[in-house]
């Protein structure tokens, strides 16, 4: 993949328009885009809709974590949204996952819709490991606990997991070189890290084996958000 194909653009906005505002100012650099709650909570499915028609693609990140049967229903409402990517939580466990798996599947032949690519969150990038083990009760590591999940995942047919840069190598190392790692809490050198906890370079993370890198706030946040842009593509250009 070219560099400016491993960047998710997160649309980390409330307002359709300045979704939409952000999508055409970066279209000419920019493949994914991101649809995170926040947006899709406030104006709908038509953001979706309007970004597909700019040939672009969108990466759902909605984290569904339910009971199987209404995760399956889920995963199908974003399959037939033309969605390029979206995600389930792997601490739904293994049933509710392979839930997920059979109903785009099955959408994916009888409608004649391309599947999409479905991957799990395994540990948030907010949680270290103090948090995992004295807010959340999980005593395993960090480190063996997303291996634990991204395992869970894989067994369930999912297409890969969401995770910690800082996991990526680990889990690369495991499951090998078409498991799909897309990694948040991407900050560059010059980016403020805000309330991530576990987090590298856009280089770094891909060094280690990341596919995709979902960035928002370091690239929107700057003075001149496409100049940004092109700064972090300059440095994995040469990877």
């Amino acid at each position: 993949m070219k560099p400016k194909d491993r960047i998710i653009l997160a649309l980390d906005v409330h307002d359709y328009d300045e979704a939409i505002r952000i999508a055409y100012q970066f279209e000419e650099h920019i493949e994914i885009f991101k649809v995170g709650t926040e947006l899709f909570t406030a104006v709908g499915p038509e953001i979706i809709k309007k970004i597909n028609s700019m040939g672009k693609k969108v990466f759902l990140d909605l984290k569904f974590h339910d009971i199987p049967n209404t995760v399956a229903k889920s995963a199908a409402a974003a399959a037939r949204l033309g969605v390029f990517m979206f995600n389930v939580h792997t601490l739904g466990g293994l049933e509710m996952m392979r839930k997920a798996v059979e109903v785009i599947r099955k959408i994916s032949l009888d409608e004649n819709i391309e599947r999409p690519k479905l991957i799990g969150v395994t540990i948030l990038t907010s949680i270290d490991q103090p948090a995992l083990q004295d807010e959340l009760g999980i005593a395993m590591r960090m480190g063996v606990q997303v291996k634990h999940l991204a395992g869970l995942a894989q067994r369930a047919g999912l297409d890969g997991v969401v995770a910690s840069p800082a996991d990526a190598e680990n889990i690369r190392a495991h499951f090998g070189k078409d498991f799909l790692i897309v990694t948040p809490g991407i900050r560059p050198s010059w980016a403020s890290a805000d309330d991530q906890k576990r987090m590298l370079t856009p280089k770094e993370a891909l060094r280690r084996g990341s596919d995709y890198l979902v960035i928002g706030r370091a690239i929107l946040s700057q003075p001149n958000p496409v100049s940004a842009l092109k700064r972090i593509v300059e440095e994995i250009n040469g990877l």
